[in-house]
């Protein structure tokens, strides 16, 4: 895909950050080491973290140019592939805020990223869990019934499993904490189209938007906004409710 939009992703700043500030209010004292906010996108977290731990280093660490061009308050910042990513020398925290559902393989990938750690050092993690919503049901299903020959969703696996799996991946390599909130995300009048639409389309609809003409990608938005006013009814004012599911992992190394 192209670089991200930090403009747009940014419009829903707010509701963005939010889990970022509850898996931040969870964590344990650390021991001494660098701070790693991975996937750190253009920075949202990071006066967060700073207000949290002053005086640690804190290091930035995201595969967008663009974002980091954006990204403020770190002592550095690293252009990095961050499933492939390693410090130099091992952290006291990695914390990853909306960013490790874009990649696969997390039976690997945590596990990898924990013995990354300081001993007694804790990953965070916090992902989506919505795939299975009608926000994102809705794009995967109109995509292929509109397009067969370009989106085959046949055998959809969601990226992120259930908390149990995690659970089962990660218990015996330290002290770990798992859970879920779902947030209720009230949504304004969007500028064009639905609400809903206009939250997702700096994130989940990236992908369509990548494959498609422009064209092809305006039907395709058309029926998504149609379909979306039947789960996602309009408010009075024009916003709408958006139920969010997210999952929240702490694993602290003995």
């Amino acid at each position: 895909m192209t670089d991200w939009n930090p403009a747009a992703y940014a419009a829903f700043r707010d509701l963005r950050l939010r889990p970022a500030l509850d898996l931040l209010a969870q964590l344990p004292d650390l021991p001494p080491g660098d701070l790693v906010d991975l996937g750190c996108g253009a920075g949202a977290a990071a006066a967060a973290l700073r207000a949290r731990w002053p005086g640690r280093r804190l290091v930035g660490v995201d595969g967008s140019p663009a974002m980091l061009e954006q990204a403020g308050g770190y002592d550095e910042t690293t252009l990095a592939d961050i499933a492939a990513w390693a410090p130099e020398a091992a952290p006291a925290l990695i914390f990853s805020n909306a960013a490790l559902h874009w990649l696969e393989g997390h039976d690997r990938l945590l596990p990898r990223l924990a013995a990354l750690l300081v001993p007694g050092g804790t990953l965070a993690v916090q992902m989506p869990r919505n795939f299975m919503a009608p926000s994102h049901r809705f794009l995967r299903d109109i995509a292929q019934s509109m397009f067969p020959g370009r989106f085959d969703f046949s055998g959809y696996q969601p990226p992120v499993a259930a908390p149990a799996d995690y659970w089962q991946m990660l218990a015996p390599l330290g002290a770990l904490a798992i859970w879920e909130t779902e947030y209720l995300q009230p949504l304004g009048r969007a500028g064009e189209g639905h609400p809903v639409r206009a939250f997702t389309s700096s994130t989940a609809m990236r992908p369509f938007a990548e494959a498609l003409p422009a064209a092809d990608l305006a039907a395709l938005t058309a029926a998504y906004d149609a379909a979306l006013d039947s789960a996602y009814p309009r408010l009075p004012d024009g916003g709408a409710l958006f139920p969010f599911r997210r999952l929240f992992v702490i694993l602290t190394r003995p």
